[in-house]
Formats: C-alpha cells, structure tokens, sequence
C-alpha cells in the first residue's frame, strides 16, 4: 500500500474513535516527514495528540519505511478552514480577509456548509443631524469569498 494511503487510512481509524476531533491538515515530505494538524469541538489535549501519534506509530514499520511524525493542534494563530472550525468559534471576532483583498471585522453568528454570517458593529453619521449613531447589521459570506479568517485575539 501507498505510504500516504497508508497513513490517511490509520489516521482515519484513529479519528473513527474520536467523533470530537477532526483533520484539519496532513502533510508529507519528500523526505517522509509527517505533520498532522488536528482541531477539537473542545479543543485538543496534549493527550489527544499522543494518541493520535500512536495510532499511527505504532501501526507502522520503521524497517519497511522510515518516517518523522509531528501531531499538534490548530494553534490560535491558525487560520479557520473548515465549517466545524468556524461552529467552535460561534460568538468570537473573527478577521476575515476575502478574495478582493478586503477586509471584515465581526462577530461570527452563525455557519453552515455554505456560508458565515458575522454581526457587524459600528458608528456611523446620523442621517440627519449631528453625531453618530451604533449600527448593526448581520453580513452573510460564501466560504468560496474567504482567503483567510483569524480568530481575534483579545486581553
């Protein structure tokens, strides 16, 4: 069997076990280095990615193939990609960078396998007067729109 295949295949079983966690990335090196990235629906232990790393190690021959394994989870820094890692975040600011180039700021309200919709909030001129008034609007995006949406990071 292929050594991808092979791998997808064990990490595949593993996951079949932890309905609460799920792939976010698996890359192979020419020189056979593995990184496996995987995200929770509450998060991922250090424990969740030790078992991972053994479901696969320990189903491998190191004689046959020699290989590097790296398991660690969707840091914050980590752009969201998937529609489950968008569901885990309903309720945070999320910065998203769409295909134009522009950018939206908001509150991630809700998702489907489509779309996200943010809550947009802030001040604009009243229409007739002076000042300011609070806005806030619901904006629905197509993930096909999405470069690359951030978690906010706040203190």
């Amino acid at each position: 069997m292929e050594f991808r295949k092979r791998i997808e295949e064990l990490l595949n079983d593993f996951l079949e076990t932890r309905k609460d966690l799920f792939l976010i990335d698996l890359k192979i090196s020419a020189g056979d280095d593995i990184t496996v990235i995987l995200d929770g629906d509450s998060g991922v232990s250090l424990q969740d990615c030790l078992d991972a790393s053994r479901a696969i190690e320990f189903n491998m021959d190191r004689e046959e193939h020699d290989f590097s394994l790296q398991v660690m989870s969707a840091g914050l820094s980590e752009p969201l990609v998937t529609p489950r890692q968008f569901a885990k975040n309903i309720g945070r600011e999320i910065d998203v960078l769409l295909n134009d180039s522009s950018k939206i700021e908001g509150e991630l309200a809700k998702v489907d396998e489509e779309k996200i919709t943010l809550v947009l909030r802030y001040r604009k001129p009243k229409d007739i007067g002076k000042g300011k008034v609070d806005v806030e609007e619901e904006k629905e995006i197509p993930y096909s729109e999405i470069k690359k949406a951030l978690v906010v990071i706040k203190f």
